[in-house]
């Protein structure tokens, strides 16, 4: 297995890249400076947003670092369907006293001119979400040096994944917090999501290129499993949530432990595609009624959750949560990486002398 990803950072801890605010350059930077992959999160954000962090990151380290692009999604959600959940969330505007947003507000994330910054000031690691691009887009990366990584959530992606040319695939299982990385945005796939280690071995057996593995990793001994199962890395993204440095609203940093939000769904009610989050009021309130609608019902509800976050009413957020939430630990991110380092050498040391991991 290539080692061009790994030989990047020394310790196989990837901090998964989180939109809506939360990945911010000190939390990335403080990954990095402890010996992990810190990334930024571009999604939803302007090109000239994401160039502005990636300055600000570079100032905190000399460190690798990698930046993740949403890819443009497909025309597909029906107009009456949207309209239809717009109605249902009008009591939501009312109560928080906003309006919903705009469903067409646009589909593609400012994609083409993300890619066109990252073409002309390259960063080290670029990865994608929710497809694949074409081998053009790898080819022009991998000229100025750029390793690339795709998320995929079965075997049959990850082959997508490798006959497209990135250098890596990230096999995100269902217990991953926030969206699943699905290439196509299936209705009749929902809930049909495979666990990790079972993808992982899937993946592993299905394409040569390396497999970083994310979902619900919370701990050095789950990082070892990953492992032994045919990962080269492990990506956490809940893990880093509760860190110090992360960006996330104080409320849903609390929550990951609090036994008001014990368990996780997947759920379409805050923007129209499959995302993990704690269970709250207006996931419960809305969930089934959600349309197969993205970016549309995100669009549309972005008010009202930032609204609600305002409010600090944790029932109206959106807080996306990994199965494996409850064993958050707040610390500082650089501390959190050693912990886990230790953890993972103390599972490795047990598992080589006959014994199992804790």
């Amino acid at each position: 297995m290539s080692s061009a990803l790994t030989d990047l950072f020394p310790h196989p801890i990837v901090q998964a890249p989180m939109a809506g605010g939360v990945s911010v350059p000190q939390l990335a930077a403080a990954v990095c400076e402890a010996g992990g992959l810190g990334f930024l999160a571009a999604g939803y954000k302007t090109a000239d947003g994401m160039y502005q962090e990636i300055k600000q990151l570079r100032g905190l380290t000399g460190r690798p670092f990698g930046v993740n692009l949403f890819m443009p999604q497909p025309e597909h959600a029906e107009s009456g369907a949207v309209d239809l959940y717009a109605h249902q969330l009008a009591g939501e505007a009312a109560w928080y006293e906003t309006e919903l947003g705009d469903p067409d507000s646009g589909r593609d994330d400012g994609y083409d001119a993300k890619l066109a910054v990252l073409l002309d000031d390259p960063v080290p690691v670029v990865s994608f979400h929710f497809g694949v691009p074409p081998r053009e887009v790898f080819d022009r990366l991998h000229r100025v040096g750029t390793f690339t990584l795709v998320t995929a959530t079965t075997a049959e992606e990850a082959r997508a994944v490798e006959r497209a040319g990135a250098d890596a695939v990230i096999a995100q299982g269902v217990e991953a917090g926030g969206h699943q990385g699905t290439h196509r945005d299936l209705p009749e796939n929902d809930g049909a999501g495979i666990g990790l280690l079972s993808l992982v071995a899937q993946i592993r057996e299905a394409v040569r290129i390396p497999v970083v593995a994310a979902g619900g990793i919370m701990r050095g001994g789950q990082i070892a499993a990953a492992l032994a199962a045919g990962a080269c890395a492990a990506q956490l993204g809940t893990a880093f949530v509760a860190a110090h440095e992360s960006g996330a609203h104080p409320l849903h940093k609390r929550a990951l432990t609090d036994p008001l939000f014990p368990r996780t769904e997947l759920t379409r009610a805050f923007t129209g595609r499959p995302a993990r989050a704690l269970v709250n009021r207006f996931l419960r309130e809305h969930g089934r009624y959600a349309p197969a609608a993205y970016p549309e019902v995100n669009h549309l509800t972005a008010p009202l959750r930032k609204a609600a976050a305002k409010a600090e009413d944790a029932q109206g957020m959106a807080m996306w949560a990994g199965q494996g939430h409850r064993m958050a630990r707040e610390l500082p991110a650089g501390r959190l990486v050693e912990v886990l380092a230790a953890e993972l050498a103390e599972a490795r040391t047990a598992l080589s002398a006959g014994g199992g991991p804790r």
